[in-house]
């Protein structure tokens, strides 16, 4: 029996079923075939930051022989685990970079087989300027980064993003507009707490409107189209307030 609430990860089952997996990939592919895992977003600031409690998939970078896929497969099977539990989907977004794996931080081995890593600090921090998706919590994980390491006496300045953005993407050019405008502002601002519990309401209130709209609208709502709607949605509703 697995622990807690199914397709809802935290640290300790986190580990829980990266353990699992280990166990059946070695099955699958023996013990001479190692595999290695970059946990990204969600999952590695689940894995290394308290603000961050939950995440809903665990998104990877995963380096293994084939079988790896049946063995993710059977831990989600007999677990009860949503589809695609851990998957390496990020890989085809703009936020991935070839860069990442010298730039993650080794966190421990499960079963002598499976390496897993996660990226953190500045480096996610840039990650997520480069997604920056206002209706997910791309924004709060970046406050919420800010907060824990000035709390560990280890402020990310804004000479660190920099280098981080270069060394992940080469430059700012082609990032989301208003990214490097968002991140300059909330670092002059600091406060990061205070910030935090309004940009979580405004991820959280985004959300919403995307998932009405989906409702009214269903199957208009794409990925290409998802910030033009949201601005729509969010222009609208700052004129129905100004009429009442």
């Amino acid at each position: 029996m697995s622990p807690d609430k199914a397709g809802v990860f935290k640290k300790d089952n986190l580990d829980f079923y990266l353990k699992e997996l280990a166990k059946e990939y070695k099955k699958l592919a023996g013990k001479t075939i190692p595999a290695e895992i970059i946990l990204i977003g969600g999952a590695a600031n689940v894995e290394n930051y308290g603000f961050r409690d939950m995440t809903t998939d665990v998104d990877a970078v995963i380096t293994a022989a084939s079988a790896m896929k049946d063995a993710i497969n059977r831990v989600g099977d007999r677990f009860d685990l949503p589809n695609g539990w851990l998957n390496a989907d990020f890989q085809k977004t703009d936020s991935y970079s070839d860069k990442l794996f010298q730039h993650s931080v080794f966190y421990r081995t499960f079963n002598q087989v499976l390496n897993v890593r996660f990226v953190t600090g500045e480096y996610l921090v840039a990650m997520k300027l480069k997604a920056f998706r206002q209706y997910k919590n791309d924004l709060s994980d970046i406050i919420g980064i800010l907060a824990e390491h000035e709390s560990r006496g280890d402020c990310i300045s804004a000479e660190r993003i920099d280098i981080a953005v270069t060394e992940l993407y080469g430059s700012w050019n082609d990032f989301p507009d208003g990214s490097r405008d968002f991140i300059t502002k909330t670092l002059a601002a600091g406060n990061y707490k205070k910030i935090y519990d309004l940009v979580k309401k405004n991820e959280r209130d985004a959300k919403q409107l995307l998932v009405d709209f989906q409702a009214d609208y269903p199957g208009v709502l794409k990925s290409e189209n998802t910030d033009d709607v949201l601005r729509s949605l969010r222009a609208r509703q700052k004129r129905d307030d100004q009429k009442r």
